[in-house]
């Protein structure tokens, strides 16, 4: 992230909006660890659930179906784009779910009220005080409750990442420095260790992280170099690495898609290019 943007203006300026168009592309990559999320968090009918950064929605409006119409959800994130998105599907939504509402706040700070359940598929890895939030989100648990998310392993865990990135570098005029543990980022969360002890440190008393991996397809096309072109565009639009050239002249991003193209190219087969995904499961109560 350039300069000092905060999470607030990252996710409400044009990465915001970029995934807001792109909803449908980033549900279909994320599909089978979506999957693996609930089926680990074992929602009851009748449950409140705060959904921790929902972005567009899908899964609070996954866990509405899971809670049925007795149970409430609640989703909430920092960004306003991503929001408008969510709001938008809630009249898709159907028979029997649970009612949702999507507000925009900060779980770090906000008073949301009392929950049975939260859960979060990539969301809580950019809290800039993860000690203050995780606390906050214990405070707003009723007794019994249980928080589950999903947050990256390390990058070399993950081909999905690490292949686009590999094939970038190369090109960059200079390397980007390693990120630090305590900033906000993607794979801030990859030592199990340290995520257990901060979790322990707000209150939590039972914490286990799970290691889960599932194939991802990052592009489908109707041929092997049309998925890779598809998957070439996810990786520096929708990924991490797409950070590494949102600020590149147009000549280098075009070298840097030809290049990721060309890598990606290796993993298409049958007009679909997977790669492995590797996620801690995390469950906290």
């Amino acid at each position: 992230m350039a300069g000092d943007i905060t999470q607030i203006e990252y996710w409400n300026g044009e990465v915001g909006a970029r995934w807001a168009r792109n909803q449908a592309v980033l549900d279909a990559v994320f599909a089978p660890l979506t999957e693996a999320l609930f089926d680990r968090a074992g929602l009851s009918p009748g449950a409140s659930v705060l959904d921790i950064g929902c972005g567009s929605g899908t899964t609070s409006l996954e866990a509405a179906q899971r809670v049925g119409a007795a149970g409430a959800v609640m989703g909430a994130d920092i960004s306003a784009p991503l929001l408008a998105v969510a709001r938008s599907r809630l009249g898709a939504q159907a028979p029997g779910a649970a009612p949702v509402t999507f507000v925009e706040a900060d779980v770090e700070h906000a008073d949301l009220g009392g929950f049975d359940a939260a859960l979060s598929r990539f969301g809580v890895m950019f809290f800039p005080d993860s000690d203050r939030a995780f606390a906050n989100l214990r405070r707003m648990l009723r007794p019994g409750g249980r928080l589950t998310f999903l947050c990256w392993r390390a990058l070399p865990e993950n081909p999905w990442v690490q292949v686009p990135r590999e094939a970038v570098l190369p090109l960059l005029p200079e390397v980007p420095p390693p990120v630090s543990p305590d900033t906000p980022g993607p794979f801030r969360f990859a030592d199990p260790d340290h995520l257990a002890g901060l979790l322990r440190g707000a209150g939590f008393g039972t914490v286990a992280c799970e290691a889960v991996d599932r194939d991802v397809v990052l592009g489908r096309g109707e041929s092997d170099a049309a998925a890779a072109e598809a998957a070439a565009h996810v990786a520096l639009n929708l990924g991490p690495s797409a950070r590494l050239v949102r600020e590149a002249e147009p000549d280098l991003r075009a070298r840097a898609e030809a290049a990721v193209t060309e890598a990606l190219r290796g993993y298409a087969v049958g007009g679909a290019v997977r790669l492995r995904a590797a996620c801690w499961l995390v469950q906290a109560g």
